[in-house]
């Protein structure tokens, strides 16, 4: 019997040939909410809500329109972890049924950002004087060591 050896060299080569390429892909998706691709922006969905980070919230209400179930439901579920609130939205539910809820979440988010704003600007001032080494207000009011009796 005669072993087809020409074959397997072939075979051999070829598949030796192709080894390095099984592990080779593009580079990964750039991971943040606004991209397009869903294998960016499904992970900066959750790395969002890991962090609570609420900046993410107007793309997640933006995207409960997309065309992607698999975004659709990220989104939403995006959303009732940073806060509490679904207004009962279906990821699932087709474009028309979906709409009331889609409404309702542009109404909160055009209402929310103007209290947001206002409480983000008030925290940040806070922040501002909290964090100071020098505040001049506290020094002020805290009374000085080298002053006795």
């Amino acid at each position: 019997m005669k072993v087809p050896v020409r074959g397997f060299v072939t075979l051999l080569v070829v598949v030796v040939a192709a080894m390095p390429l099984a592990g080779c892909s593009g580079p990964a998706p750039e991971k943040v909410v606004t991209n397009p691709d869903p294998s960016g922006k499904i992970p900066a969905y959750k790395e969002a809500v890991r962090e609570h980070d609420r900046k993410a919230v107007r793309q997640m209400v933006k995207d409960l329109d997309s065309g992607d179930p698999a975004v659709r439901l990220f989104a939403i579920e995006g959303l009732r972890r940073l806060t509490g609130e679904t207004f009962d939205y279906k990821y699932y539910d087709d474009e028309q049924a979906r709409r009331p809820a889609l409404k309702r979440w542009q109404a909160w988010l055009d209402e929310g950002q103007q209290k947001h704003g206002e409480e983000d600007r008030h925290h940040e001032a806070v922040a501002r004087e909290s964090s100071g080494s020098g505040d001049a207000a506290a020094e002020q009011a805290a009374p000085s060591k080298a002053s006795g009796p």
